[in-house]
């Protein structure tokens, strides 16, 4: 992302985008894992996983996922959108639904 696209992030995913990387950092401090350790076994620089510690929006969701990954929060992963927990989705189903359902004549006698 550029600056200029920077600059569109709403401020509410800043904020989240910053709470979900300082989670993994202290996720990391009770696991007592150095920063080295985690970039290593991540397979990325230590600087990009600082970046990625500070919530920064251009770090990759590989690295998020990885760090996920190696925190033992592997599943947290599949949650996030779930088609289940879609409140949402759910009820733009339940709008679709007819009101009555009808069946069909057959047009051939028995």
């Amino acid at each position: 992302m550029t600056g200029g696209a920077l600059d569109l992030l709403p401020p509410k995913l800043r904020r989240n985008l910053g709470k979900f990387g300082s989670d993994i950092a202290l996720a990391r401090r009770k696991r007592k894992l150095t920063v080295n350790m985690m970039a290593e076994r991540i397979g990325t620089s230590r600087a990009t996983y600082l970046r990625a510690e500070k919530g920064d929006p251009r770090v990759s969701m590989g690295v998020y996922a990885m760090a996920l990954f190696v925190l033992g929060f592997s599943d947290s992963l599949a949650e996030i959108a779930d088609v289940r927990k879609d409140d949402t989705g759910l009820l733009l189903d339940a709008e679709r639904l007819p009101k009555r359902v009808r069946i069909k004549k057959d047009p051939t006698p028995l």
